[in-house]
């Protein structure tokens, strides 16, 4: 009889331990993408998500760039409910848009709008009306290109955001002239170099106090370093371990891993346009003076996934900064696919959590990842978008 209880008591330990498991595993985050979102109108090619109070009304709303299709804005009713409002607020127009940026370009206290695209050559720039209507403002922009990427800030400190672009050819640097009008100031500032360029990333990775800008490249990635006043220098050879195989970056993220008091590297990687390029994404340790090295192997699960979105976040709650990235590994792109989920042990390691911290049918074609309190109730939530199939709205708990 002892037997058999104490087996009971075993058995009984088990599905306890299983069913606590399970319950932590659904607990983070509750699907509310076909109640909180204008669920149609999302199944669309979204390539980014751009969030940030875009009408002045104190909530978080969303600007998707949409592939050859008119981009979408979505405004919040405060409690993380969204109406699809892009005909009433933005010019309807088709573009090859790939990625978003905001910042008071013409200082009038209000967010304006950079979209860059790619296939027509088509930077958008989209001035504030002050509530929330967007005028176009394109002819402001001085340059052209075959654009993937767009980061804005004040690089050269006069109080005015200026925008950085990516291109499949030479990058750019815009200077903001206090009125939202922008001059090239490219070659002066980057220096003349051609890339495949896929995204842009700034951080202050040598702990100088001014804006560092990594390059992710369909080819070498680099490393410019900015000497303080926004004039960069390619240091990439002397800061960056490179592979022997191919690698094709589309997108960088930086964040302190190991909680040394530095910024670390994750690299976002694909095969998709460069033949052998190794999938697996790659991970770079910050000496603390912005050199780096290598601890993919020893840190980072193995992977063989088309990374095409990368972001650290504390998904799990505990003080310390995980991973998560979109994936889209049909053939030709097709297909849906989960989104990777990496835990970090506080140390910098990460451990493979796919499939427990969010609901298992949130799966698709996943390319950019925000994560950002967007019912307002302290809470980060998750916004993914996925190119092609139903973007997805995660509330926290």
């Amino acid at each position: 009889m002892k037997k058999i209880t104490l087996l009971c008591l075993a058995v009984g330990a088990v599905f306890m331990s299983y069913c606590q498991t399970n319950v932590i595993s659904t607990s983070f985050y509750k699907d509310v993408t076909k109640t909180n979102l204008p669920y149609q109108d999302l199944q669309a090619l979204s390539m980014d998500a751009g969030i940030a109070d875009l009408d002045n009304d104190g909530d978080m709303d969303i600007l998707i760039a949409n592939e050859h299709k008119p981009n979408i804005l979505l405004i919040n009713d405060g409690t993380g409910k969204f109406t699809n409002e892009s005909a009433l607020r933005i010019p309807q127009v088709d573009h090859d848009s790939e990625d978003i940026g905001f910042a008071d370009f013409d200082l009038d206290g209000d967010l304006d709008i950079i979209i860059v695209s790619e296939d027509d050559k088509t930077n958008e720039l989209y001035l504030n009306n002050g509530d929330g209507t967007f005028t176009d403002g394109g002819s402001r922009i001085p340059v052209t290109g075959t654009s993937n990427s767009v980061v804005v800030f004040d690089i050269n400190k006069d109080g005015a955001a200026d925008i950085l672009i990516g291109n499949n050819g030479q990058n750019n640097l815009l200077i903001n002239d206090g009125k939202g009008f922008f001059n090239d100031e490219t070659t002066q500032r980057f220096g003349e170099f051609v890339d495949v360029t896929q995204d842009l990333t700034l951080a202050d990775i040598d702990n100088d106090g001014d804006q560092d800008l990594l390059v992710g490249n369909e080819d070498a990635n680099r490393i410019l370093i900015n000497d303080g006043n926004g004039f960069f220098a390619d240091q990439s050879l002397d800061r960056l371990p490179y592979r022997s195989e191919p690698e094709e970056t589309r997108e960088v993220d930086v964040a302190d891993i190991d909680g040394d008091g530095d910024l670390d590297i994750l690299y976002g990687n694909v095969e998709a346009f460069v033949n052998n390029a190794l999938r697996q994404n790659r991970l770079l340790l910050n000496d603390g003076n912005g050199f780096f090295s290598d601890i993919t192997k020893t840190h980072l699960p193995k992977d063989n996934n088309r990374c095409f979105g990368v972001a650290f976040l504390d998904i799990d709650h505990d003080g310390d900064t995980d991973i998560m990235t979109g994936n889209t590994n049909g053939p030709q792109f097709g297909g849906n696919s989960p989104f990777s989920v990496y835990l970090n042990d506080g140390n910098g390691k990460f451990s493979d959590a796919t499939g427990k911290l969010i609901p298992e049918n949130i799966i698709g074609k996943g390319f950019d990842i925000d994560f950002v309190d967007l019912n307002g109730d302290g809470i980060k939530d998750l916004f993914l978008s996925n190119r092609g199939s139903q973007d997805f709205l995660l509330f926290g708990k």
